[in-house]
């Protein structure tokens, strides 16, 4: 490879580099919008979140031909084999953050007035947020020691999850069966066992799709580690 062959070589692993965190940054405004969507009910923002999932995938078939390019024309080997190989699998999970984030802009179109668990979705969607970032940055940057402390701290959304799901499930028990007792005998509100029942799924799927995203940070963790140091330590 001449010289002026491998700056360009290396232009366009610096520019897949890039965009990829682009594409990132692009996936946790959409992330935070359709957490918002979800905490105020703000319909608009739900229906931006979800209209703005054909410019995700876009973007994210746009690298993918350029990993397979790179691949293919170029024939990387060693670290920069390892960094698209990590890249490729990276735009995958962040793919996915998006469509988890499009659930959420989903659920707030559902029109359920929802039940506040004991540790609160926005809370959850902050960890979780938060975990996504760190991981893009640990990309960007090389940073293996954030890589490790990323998936450690995921055991701490894994539990706020945990927590806000049983206390759905003890107030379901506890309080709400009460209320439902209440409205039935005379009330003053058409609450149904059915629509009870929605309220709590939302929720439900809302503290469960978070929980992916964690997931996927990790993932994005792992191969970020991966691509630097070679160490496939945190990919099982």
């Amino acid at each position: 490879m001449t010289p002026v062959t491998r700056k360009r070589y290396q232009e366009s692993l610096d520019a897949l580099r890039g965009d990829v965190v682009g594409m990132g940054e692009l996936v946790l405004d959409r992330l935070e919008k359709g957490l918002e969507s979800l905490s105020t009910g703000d319909e608009a923002l739900a229906r931006e979140v979800i209209d703005g999932d054909d410019a995700v995938n876009e973007i994210y078939l746009d690298l993918e031909d350029r990993c397979i390019d790179l691949f293919a024309l170029q024939q990387p080997v060693a670290g920069d084999l390892r960094f698209v190989a990590a890249s490729f699998k990276i735009i995958t999970d962040l793919e996915r953050i998006a469509d988890l984030a499009t659930n959420l802009g989903r659920y707030a179109l559902s029109g359920d007035e929802g039940l506040e668990p004991e540790v609160s979705i926005g809370d959850i969607g902050d960890v979780a947020i938060d975990l996504v970032e760190r991981s893009l940055r640990a990309y960007e940057s090389g940073d293996v020691d954030a890589c490790h402390r990323i998936a450690a701290d995921d055991d701490e959304l894994d539990a706020l999850c945990l927590r806000a799901s049983e206390s759905l499930a003890r107030d379901l028990i506890e309080h709400e069966a009460g209320d439902l007792i209440e409205h039935e005998a005379g009330g003053d509100g058409p609450w149904t066992a059915e629509r009870l029942l929605d309220d709590v799924s939302t929720i439900l799927l809302a503290v469960r799709d978070l929980e992916r995203v964690g997931d996927h940070a990790v993932n994005v963790a792992a191969r970020t580690l991966y691509m630097v140091e070679n160490d496939p330590a945190l990919l099982y």
